[in-house]
């Protein structure tokens, strides 16, 4: 059987140029692309939200994109996985995401992560009022910055989902030896 090849769809590089731009400018954003080869430049800046994209090529905008602003903001992905929730997300997802408790998203049929990326999904391998563990399956993060950007957008998404002082940790990661990524969930409920 061949082995599926990574994919995102462009609303993660979107929103990620998106983010760039609002939050560290329009200089920033053109010296992070102007580091990317030509072909993948040009791919990047011709996204469309819906293709599906080489999670490769994904890679290579981020890490072009740490090497701008990372220095400065060492914090910027997680950021950027929030703002990719809150604008993008919201626009094309807000049904998925607005509920009446993080429990409820975190446990509904609809696969937030198999919306934005190829192959593999997120799934709950603990549950208990007010908290929970996400297990990545079946995708290979390949950098950390993947791993940061989902801890933003999961604190995010916990708060679109009704959670007050949301929390996210990544606390086992297969790019450090574990045999997978984990991250721990809390909220409390007004």
């Amino acid at each position: 059987m061949p082995r599926l090849v990574a994919s995102a769809k462009g609303s993660v590089v979107r929103s990620t140029l998106e983010f760039l731009r609002a939050e560290s400018g329009e200089p920033a954003l053109a010296q992070a692309l102007g580091a990317l080869p030509e072909d993948v430049r040009s791919r990047v800046e011709r996204a469309d939200p819906t293709e599906e994209l080489p999670y490769a090529l994904v890679r290579a905008m981020w890490e072009a994109a740490d090497r701008v602003v990372g220095p400065e903001n060492p914090e910027w992905m997680e950021h950027a996985g929030a703002f990719s929730i809150r604008s993008t997300g919201v626009q094309l997802y807000s049904g998925i995401l607005r509920k009446s408790n993080p429990t409820e998203f975190l446990t509904q049929s609809v696969s937030l992560f198999r919306l934005y990326y190829r192959p593999g999904d997120m799934e709950v391998v603990f549950e208990a009022p007010g908290t929970a563990v996400l297990r990545l399956v079946g995708f290979d993060p390949a950098t950390p910055l993947f791993c940061r950007r989902q801890t933003g957008g999961l604190r995010c998404a916990l708060t679109l989902a009704g959670g007050l002082d949301a929390r996210t940790r990544h606390v086992r990661c297969a790019l450090e030896g574990d045999a997978f990524c984990e991250w721990e969930l809390g909220w409390t409920l007004s």
